[in-house]
């Protein structure tokens, strides 16, 4: 079952026109990455999915119920953790816990309160104030609100931004468990590596629309093809190489020239002869299409 569908969704603010016909499907239990430049419409779009917005045209669905007829029923199913953490300062992370359990409805608020902070790893600091956390623990701290309640779909608008990569990697691993749980995550991000590590599948939001979507391995065949980067220990090296390729797409790179092979190994076979045939000594290695060139390649350098 799909546990969020989009079909044709459209908004303008004004004279610009920010969604154009977006559409895309996320099954059950998927971590599903939206990325985009910045007013790419990533959280617009959720905020439509969340009823927290009215679409211009379109039609939307989670969990079954129709955003625009049956928000009540979506909201009841749903989670929304935005850009900053939505903690109340002067409570403690129990307190915080507590108060959305009982906005919940919950019939054991603490006991619920006390299952999300082990889960979350905030047992140790529970009864701490919320000045004494730090950004990382704030933000695993909001994750667990939003956890509070069992909800089916959970959206995440740029949960790491500003973490440190400490933080950043735990919370990874938090967002990794909702999924295993069977939560349905739908997670914007500017952060191309976060996608890369987190998301069964991504969807890249260009020009009011969805303009590529894959796994990340399937996005990345849109890249350039796999190049080989030769590594020198002297810039006289370097620089003899450079002469010897001047047939070959390089680019140069503190002691480090990266060569377009098109993934030919014929041709990865005649660089490396020319620089053994020359004496010149380098180490090399096969570097592979990452998922930044592939969003770079979708949506144009221009645009980024």
């Amino acid at each position: 079952m799909e546990a969020i569908e989009a079909i044709g969704l459209r908004k303008s603010f004004g004279p610009q026109e920010v969604l154009a016909g977006v559409r895309f499907a996320v099954d059950e239990g998927e971590i599903f990455a939206m990325l985009g430049s910045n007013g790419a419409g990533k959280t617009t779009t959720i905020k439509i999915l969340c009823t927290l917005l009215n679409a211009d045209g379109g039609t939307a669905r989670v969990c079954g119920f129709d955003v625009a007829s049956q928000g009540r029923h979506v909201r009841e199913c749903i989670s929304l953790t935005g850009q900053f953490a939505a903690v109340d300062d002067i409570l403690t992370g129990r307190e915080n816990l507590v108060m959305i359990g009982r906005l919940r409805h919950l019939a054991d608020p603490k006991g619920e309160a006390e299952r999300q902070l082990a889960r979350f790893g905030l047992s140790d600091a529970a009864d701490k104030p919320l000045s004494a956390y730090s950004g990382g623990m704030r933000r695993r701290l909001d994750l667990a609100m939003s956890m509070i309640g069992s909800p089916r779909v959970v959206f995440l608008d740029e949960p790491t931004t500003g973490l440190d990569p400490q933080g950043r990697l735990s919370v990874w691993n938090n967002i990794r468990q909702m999924s295993a749980s069977g939560v349905t995550v739908l997670l914007t991000t500017q952060y191309l590596e976060e996608a890369d590590a987190l998301a069964d599948r991504i969807a890249i939001l260009h020009g009011g629309v969805i303009a590529a979507e894959g796994t990340a391995a399937e996005l990345k065949r849109l890249a350039p093809p796999p190049r080989l980067a030769l590594s020198f220990l002297e810039e006289e090296d370097m620089a003899k190489a450079r002469g010897i390729l001047v047939g070959f797409a390089v680019e140069a790179e503190a002691l480090t020239l990266t060569v377009e092979t098109g993934g030919s190994v014929s041709r990865t076979t005649e660089i490396l002869r020319l620089l053994d045939d020359a004496g010149i000594t380098a180490t090399f290695a096969q570097k592979p299409p990452t998922l930044e060139e592939a969003f770079l390649a979708i949506i144009g350098e221009g645009a980024a």
